[in-house]
């Protein structure tokens, strides 16, 4: 799995590029927990589980399931988070589903559950370029976990700001432009 860093770039940098006007500050948040959601179920370690059940780490937690779980509680509390229940559905079903696919991704651990309550099958993709994350955060603070933040930067951050600093600039020329033709 990426780190907990990185699990919300996603949400993090759409959400700055997109500004206040289309996501309130408390979606915002939402969304950076529910991109982290799925990895709750690392209690299971603690528990003694089994390696590869649906309760286990990168079970149901890390499925289109899951995800749409967490899009209808965001629907349900979306006027709290000042935003329509679709938008708040939608945000957060991305924001959480990020992060099994970010897992996929990985060159290690198990695979994930993403499929589930269709199928309980483990999956990965044929390409897994990002370094899998040591869980303890004592190794992460070792050589292996700089050389899995370096790889996180590279596959992760650095593509998220390129693309949040591009919806940015072409939301801002938009405005811009809405601006010239209303006045």
């Amino acid at each position: 799995m990426p780190t907990i860093f990185s699990h919300v770039a996603p949400a993090l940098v759409l959400g700055l590029a997109l500004g206040r006007e289309r996501i309130s500050r408390p979606l915002l948040v939402c969304a950076l927990i529910a991109a982290i959601s799925p990895d709750f179920d690392g209690i299971s370690f603690w528990l003694d589980m089994p390696r590869g059940t649906l309760l286990s780490h990168r079970g149901f937690t890390h499925s289109i399931g899951f995800a749409s779980m967490i899009a209808g509680l965001g629907a349900i509390f979306a006027p709290r988070l000042g935003c329509k229940r679709w938008v708040a559905a939608l945000v957060l079903f991305l924001a959480s589903f990020s992060h099994p696919l970010y897992d996929m991704l990985t060159n290690g651990g198990s695979g994930v559950a993403l499929w589930w309550p269709f199928s309980s099958q483990r999956v990965f993709f044929e390409w897994r370029p990002i370094a899998v994350a040591p869980i303890s955060a004592a190794r992460l603070f070792s050589e292996r976990g700089w050389n899995v933040l370096r790889s996180e930067l590279g596959w992760i951050w650095l593509p998220w700001l390129g693309l949040g600093l591009i919806v940015a600039w072409l939301l801002r020329r938009y405005d811009t432009s809405k601006a010239q033709i209303v006045a």
